[in-house]
């Protein structure tokens, strides 16, 4: 099996089984995004303690490659400054999928990352 096709499995992994899909209400930053052309919508929650990411997680709807990058941006963020995560770009979600993106699905691939810059953008 080569390693686009174990990045499609772990993208239907992540689609079928989200991790951290659920509201933090407590003392939480939420950003949300949607993505006119398709529906896709993506509200993303961090936590923040000691200037790190206690917690993230998001909730929503939409396609695979949407509810995926959501899923995995979570994983991702939990731990990290706000420096690591602020320094997070659209190359570094292309790489977490892990496979070719079309033009056409850049929209969905970036959602949670758009909605998670929203969040940063409300903490000082």
């Amino acid at each position: 099996m080569n390693s686009e096709e174990l990045y499609k499995q772990n993208i239907i992994d992540h689609y079928k089984n989200p991790r951290n899909k659920r509201e933090i209400k407590d003392n939480a930053f939420h950003g949300s995004g949607i993505n006119a052309s398709c529906g896709d919508k993506i509200d993303f929650y961090v936590k923040i303690a000691k200037d790190a990411v206690q917690d993230a997680s998001f909730t929503g709807e939409g396609c695979a490659i949407s509810q995926a990058a959501a899923s995995m941006l979570t994983e991702k963020a939990i731990g990290k400054s706000l420096a690591e995560l602020r320094s997070l770009s659209p190359g570094d979600i292309y790489t977490m999928l892990g496979v070719k993106i079309s033009p056409g699905r850049a929209n969905c691939a970036l959602l949670a990352y758009q909605a998670l810059s929203k969040a940063l953008a409300a903490i000082k």
